[in-house]
């Protein structure tokens, strides 16, 4: 298809981008035998660049049983965000056949002008304002790395261009239809517009412990397909198709974007502190492996809904995916004064 061909394109382009502007990155990344091979541009521009730590600042010895009891609550913590993401992923999935083939879609009036006028500012704004922050990167860097600026201009002329023929083609249209992926856009826009919010509640006194986090997390996004069963239930069982509000998966996926903003950030977070420094790469391969299995298995279990949806309802299917991370969101909860007393002070 157009997109994957484009997708290519941009590959392409942006390892072109990265392997013209190599020299930005100094000696980081490079094996100790392979430094002396830098040219002496690249090796100032790292010296003069790179964050220093103080020298007198020593590695604090951390007692073996602590370290223990850290990476315990790290394989907690990475256990449960398997049951977060599992259900989140459906995203991807089985909310998405939910748009397609269950929502009501098509707008009129009003209605149509509106989902015009704000597809066009989710569009537009972010797109201005990376073009002001490109703008002045390329002002900065174009004069030593031009090739590599040379291609990121390009990529952003063809989007500019894709975007403005988007939008065109919808205003144009004699009728009005909410595409299915693009409810998809909404927990990135929930997501740009709730962060400093979430930021500025963990800086405040209002600041939950880690595993409280992440029961919040897991608790909001079953909230989030209960709504979806809740909306879904007046769907027959077995049906193929349905026109139910999309204001069912407008409000799910602002719950699930909120759960994610508890544990998503928090658990990244919550590794690099947590981990002995010596063994964080090694902590952060075993946290990308539960997401692997997340992934897998979510994939795994949306593969069933038209299995399911024929023997019970569309309802019965988001019902599982509303009691599991809410069970494990309570157990969370129940486990939040072991897990705070073995993280030994980390908050």
């Amino acid at each position: 298809s157009y997109g994957f061909g484009l997708a290519g394109i941009f590959m392409l382009f942006g390892m072109l981008q990265f392997g013209f502007a190599q020299k930005i990155f100094g000696t980081i990344g490079l094996s100790p035998k392979h430094k002396n091979r830098i040219d002496a541009e690249a090796v100032n521009y790292a010296e003069n660049n790179a964050f220093q730590q103080p020298m007198e600042q020593k590695a604090e010895i951390i007692p073996a049983h602590v370290n223990r009891d850290r990476i315990i609550v790290i394989g907690v913590f990475a256990f449960f965000t398997i049951f977060f993401w599992w259900a989140f992923e459906q995203a991807g999935g089985s909310m998405t056949v939910f748009a397609e083939s269950y929502t009501d879609r098509a707008l009129s009036g009003n209605s149509a002008m509106m989902f015009k006028v704000v597809n066009t500012l989710l569009t537009v704004v972010p797109m201005i304002i990376l073009t002001v922050v490109l703008t002045n990167l390329f002002r900065k860097t174009f004069a030593k790395y031009s090739l590599s600026n040379i291609f990121l201009g390009t990529s952003f002329v063809i989007i500019w261009g894709i975007v403005i023929w988007m939008l065109l083609r919808e205003f144009r249209a004699d009728a009005t239809e909410v595409p299915a992926s693009w409810f998809g856009i909404l927990n990135s826009f929930f997501i740009i517009a709730l962060a400093p919010l979430f930021s500025k509640m963990w800086e405040s006194r209002y600041n939950p412990s880690g595993p409280v986090k992440f029961a919040i997390g897991l608790i909001l996004l079953g909230l989030g397909f209960a709504i979806l069963a809740y909306g879904g239930n007046t769907i027959e069982q077995g049906a193929k198709t349905a026109s139910v509000s999309m204001v069912w998966l407008i409000l799910a996926y602002l719950l699930h974007t909120l759960g994610e903003l508890c544990v998503s950030p928090v658990g990244l977070s919550y590794v690099s502190k947590l981990a002995p420094i010596k063994l964080v790469g090694l902590m952060f391969g075993i946290w990308f492996i539960a997401n692997f299995i997340a992934n897998y298995t979510a994939g795994l279990t949306g593969s069933f809904i038209d299995e399911i949806t024929t023997k019970h309802s569309i309802s019965y299917f988001f019902l599982i995916f509303t009691f599991i991370p809410i069970a494990a969101g309570l157990v969370m909860l129940g486990l939040n004064k072991m897990l705070k007393k073995k993280m030994h002070g980390i908050t």
